[in-house]
């Protein structure tokens, strides 16, 4: 089994939770793939360099200055110090982007119907670079900052990434987990009462929930990359405290982890 870990900015800015991340990861076992995000930081900066932060749907939108911002930050100072963090507990982890050994190669996005500025939208991921480098005993730690093959560097959604890593090691045949850590207990109706969690879910009620404003912001591209990596061969998708698995009938189930 291959466990790839999607984690976030509210994880790397706490640090009990960023301690129990970096625990998990080193932990041995199975191998993992940790792909990170950091909006916060990324947002944080952009406001002291007086760069506008625009959001839709839980996206950012990434002008020219944006892109440098996030590229420093997610590839750069993140990235490193979470492989810096791992080498100290003997996890031989290596940081990547996505132009480093042309791991993810993805085209600037369409501006219609909304433009996302230098937002990529994955094309291909080089699963047989990723399996190399697990063979190998590393631990990759993968920055949502992909390329275009012509030099263009793009901010990328890190769900995005974390699924799409999953949906092509699963394609090659490899056992594949997917588990998404954030600061919630997992999909809520109401991002600030935990009480409200979502249970179970398929993708007629998703549609519904995200129409009447149920499901909004960030776990709108959760919820919608973990549909799609259980139609493409994922096995599990975890979110925090629960399980997502798909049964026999296609449609998906959602359960309490034990």
């Amino acid at each position: 089994m291959i466990e790839i870990i999607k984690t976030g900015g509210s994880t790397i800015d706490n640090p009990a939770a960023f301690h129990e991340l970096l625990e998990r990861v080193s932990s041995g076992g199975h191998p993992k793939i940790l792909v990170h995000g950091g909006g916060k930081m990324a947002t944080d900066l952009s406001q002291r360099l007086s760069v506008p932060v625009k959001m839709i749907d839980g996206r950012r939108v990434t002008t020219e200055d944006g892109l440098e911002i996030t590229v420093m930050i997610y590839a750069g100072l993140i990235n490193k110090s979470i492989v810096a963090a791992l080498q100290q507990r003997g996890c031989n982890a290596i940081g990547l982007s996505g132009a480093d050994g042309n791991l993810i190669l993805a085209e600037k996005r369409s501006p219609v119907p909304v433009d996302y500025g230098y937002a990529g939208d994955i094309m291909t991921v080089n699963t047989v670079f990723l399996k190399e480098l697990l063979e190998r005993g590393f631990t990759p730690v993968i920055s949502p900052i992909t390329h275009d093959g012509n030099g263009q560097l793009l901010n990328t959604n890190a769900d995005s990434v974390a699924t799409s890593v999953a949906c092509a090691l699963a394609a090659i045949g490899e056992d594949t987990v997917l588990t998404f850590i954030s600061d919630k207990a997992g999909v809520l109706r109401n991002p600030d009462d935990e009480s409200t969690l979502i249970r179970s879910i398929n993708v007629s009620e998703y549609r519904e929930m995200k129409k009447r404003g149920e499901i909004s912001g960030g776990m709108i591209p959760k919820v919608e990359n973990a549909l799609k990596a259980l139609e493409k061969g994922v096995r599990k998708i975890n979110i925090n405290e629960t399980e997502i698995v798909s049964d026999t009938h296609g449609n998906t189930r959602q359960y309490n982890r034990q």
